[in-house]
Protein backbone atom coordinates (compact mmCIF):
# COMPACT_ATOMS: atom_id res chain seq x y z
CA UNK A 1 0.00 0.00 0.00
CA UNK A 2 1.22 3.43 -0.77
CA UNK A 3 1.48 5.70 1.73
CA UNK A 4 -0.20 8.95 2.39
CA UNK A 5 0.44 11.50 5.02
CA UNK A 6 -1.45 14.40 6.88
CA UNK A 7 1.01 16.79 8.78
CA UNK A 8 -0.39 18.87 11.66
CA UNK A 9 1.51 21.49 12.47
CA UNK A 10 1.06 23.39 16.15
CA UNK A 11 1.62 27.06 15.17
CA UNK A 12 2.09 27.86 18.75
CA UNK A 13 3.99 24.62 20.38
CA UNK A 14 7.49 25.58 21.25
CA UNK A 15 9.07 28.71 20.80
CA UNK A 16 10.86 27.33 17.34
CA UNK A 17 9.69 29.13 13.79
CA UNK A 18 7.58 26.52 11.55
CA UNK A 19 8.69 28.11 8.44
CA UNK A 20 11.84 26.31 8.40
CA UNK A 21 9.86 23.22 9.53
CA UNK A 22 7.55 23.52 6.61
CA UNK A 23 10.22 23.51 3.91
CA UNK A 24 11.72 20.58 5.85
CA UNK A 25 8.89 18.34 5.39
CA UNK A 26 7.67 19.44 1.70
CA UNK A 27 11.85 18.35 0.67
CA UNK A 28 12.18 15.35 2.81
CA UNK A 29 8.73 13.82 1.78
CA UNK A 30 8.92 14.53 -1.56
CA UNK A 31 11.96 13.25 -1.74
CA UNK A 32 10.55 9.86 -0.60
CA UNK A 33 7.87 9.93 -2.93
CA UNK A 34 5.24 10.13 -0.53
CA UNK A 35 1.36 12.19 -1.14
CA UNK A 36 1.00 14.67 1.71
CA UNK A 37 -0.99 17.33 3.14
CA UNK A 38 -0.12 19.92 5.50
CA UNK A 39 -2.81 21.25 8.36
CA UNK A 40 -2.80 23.55 11.44
CA UNK A 41 -3.74 22.11 14.10
CA UNK A 42 -6.70 24.13 15.72
CA UNK A 43 -7.24 25.18 19.55
CA UNK A 44 -10.10 23.54 20.23
CA UNK A 45 -9.21 20.09 19.80
CA UNK A 46 -12.05 19.44 17.10
CA UNK A 47 -10.81 16.65 14.96
CA UNK A 48 -13.61 14.55 14.65
CA UNK A 49 -13.38 15.17 10.63
CA UNK A 50 -10.41 13.67 10.31
CA UNK A 51 -12.12 10.09 10.49
CA UNK A 52 -13.95 10.59 7.16
CA UNK A 53 -10.97 12.42 5.13
CA UNK A 54 -8.79 9.39 6.65
CA UNK A 55 -11.37 6.32 5.12
CA UNK A 56 -11.99 8.79 2.14
CA UNK A 57 -8.56 9.78 1.14
CA UNK A 58 -6.53 6.61 2.02
CA UNK A 59 -4.75 8.08 4.72
CA UNK A 60 -2.18 5.88 6.20
CA UNK A 61 -0.01 8.14 8.36
CA UNK A 62 -1.00 11.06 10.40
CA UNK A 63 2.23 13.24 11.83
CA UNK A 64 1.75 15.70 14.58
CA UNK A 65 4.09 18.46 14.68
CA UNK A 66 3.95 19.76 18.20
CA UNK A 67 3.92 18.67 21.88
CA UNK A 68 2.19 16.33 24.18
CA UNK A 69 -0.82 17.99 24.57
CA UNK A 70 -1.25 18.20 20.51
CA UNK A 71 -0.78 14.42 20.44
CA UNK A 72 -2.63 14.09 23.01
CA UNK A 73 -6.13 15.92 20.96
CA UNK A 74 -5.45 14.15 17.88
CA UNK A 75 -4.85 10.73 19.16
CA UNK A 76 -8.14 11.18 21.63
CA UNK A 77 -10.19 12.03 18.21
CA UNK A 78 -8.22 8.97 16.20
CA UNK A 79 -8.77 5.90 18.91
CA UNK A 80 -10.05 2.80 17.07
CA UNK A 81 -8.35 4.32 13.03
CA UNK A 82 -6.27 2.41 11.60
CA UNK A 83 -4.03 5.07 11.22
CA UNK A 84 -0.31 5.54 11.97
CA UNK A 85 0.83 8.30 14.19
CA UNK A 86 4.07 9.63 14.32
CA UNK A 87 5.46 12.57 15.89
CA UNK A 88 7.76 15.49 15.19
CA UNK A 89 8.63 16.75 18.53
CA UNK A 90 7.90 20.47 18.71
CA UNK A 91 7.16 21.17 22.22
CA UNK A 92 8.39 22.51 25.09
CA UNK A 93 8.51 18.83 27.15
CA UNK A 94 8.01 16.47 24.30
CA UNK A 95 7.63 13.64 27.04
CA UNK A 96 6.00 11.04 24.87
CA UNK A 97 8.46 11.58 22.25
CA UNK A 98 11.39 11.47 24.54
CA UNK A 99 10.00 8.10 26.17
CA UNK A 100 9.51 6.59 22.77
CA UNK A 101 13.47 7.71 21.86
CA UNK A 102 12.00 9.95 19.12
CA UNK A 103 15.06 12.40 18.00
CA UNK A 104 14.40 16.29 19.05
CA UNK A 105 16.17 16.87 15.32
CA UNK A 106 13.01 17.76 13.41
CA UNK A 107 15.05 16.06 10.53
CA UNK A 108 15.64 13.02 12.07
CA UNK A 109 12.75 12.69 13.75
CA UNK A 110 11.52 12.26 9.88
CA UNK A 111 13.57 10.11 9.17
CA UNK A 112 12.79 7.92 11.66
CA UNK A 113 8.81 8.60 10.49
CA UNK A 114 10.22 7.39 6.95
CA UNK A 115 11.86 4.04 7.69
CA UNK A 116 11.36 3.30 11.66
CA UNK A 117 9.01 0.40 12.92
CA UNK A 118 5.34 1.33 14.45
CA UNK A 119 4.60 0.31 17.90
CA UNK A 120 1.40 0.32 19.91
CA UNK A 121 1.63 2.79 22.87
CA UNK A 122 -1.05 2.94 26.09
CA UNK A 123 -3.16 5.37 26.67
CA UNK A 124 -5.50 5.91 29.55
CA UNK A 125 -8.11 8.12 31.16
CA UNK A 126 -8.52 9.74 33.84
CA UNK A 127 -12.07 11.40 35.01
CA UNK A 128 -13.16 10.19 31.48
CA UNK A 129 -10.73 12.18 29.64
CA UNK A 130 -8.57 10.49 27.34
CA UNK A 131 -4.59 10.65 27.82
CA UNK A 132 -1.09 9.29 26.35
CA UNK A 133 1.05 10.76 28.43
CA UNK A 134 -0.77 14.06 29.70
CA UNK A 135 -0.95 13.12 33.76
CA UNK A 136 0.80 15.01 36.74
CA UNK A 137 0.10 14.83 40.61
CA UNK A 138 0.93 17.89 42.67
CA UNK A 139 3.20 20.51 41.66
CA UNK A 140 3.82 19.06 38.39
CA UNK A 141 0.07 18.93 37.37
CA UNK A 142 0.43 22.62 38.99
CA UNK A 143 3.14 23.98 36.87
CA UNK A 144 1.13 22.13 33.55
CA UNK A 145 -1.59 23.47 34.42
CA UNK A 146 0.20 27.70 35.09
CA UNK A 147 2.32 26.41 31.77
CA UNK A 148 -0.95 26.35 30.20
CA UNK A 149 -2.16 29.58 30.84
CA UNK A 150 0.40 31.37 29.38
CA UNK A 151 0.30 33.25 26.31
CA UNK A 152 4.20 32.94 25.59
CA UNK A 153 6.21 29.60 25.47
CA UNK A 154 10.32 28.75 26.38
CA UNK A 155 12.16 30.07 29.65
CA UNK A 156 11.78 33.26 31.24
CA UNK A 157 14.19 35.25 32.54
CA UNK A 158 14.17 35.32 36.38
Amino acid sequence: MKRKFIYFINPISGTKSKESLLTLIKEKTTAQNISFEILHTNANGNYAYLIKKIKEENITDIIVCGGDGTVNQIGNALQGVDVNIGIVPMGSGNGLALAAKIPKNASKALDTIFTGNTALIDSFYINQKFSCMLCGLGFDAQVAHDFAKQNKRGLLPM
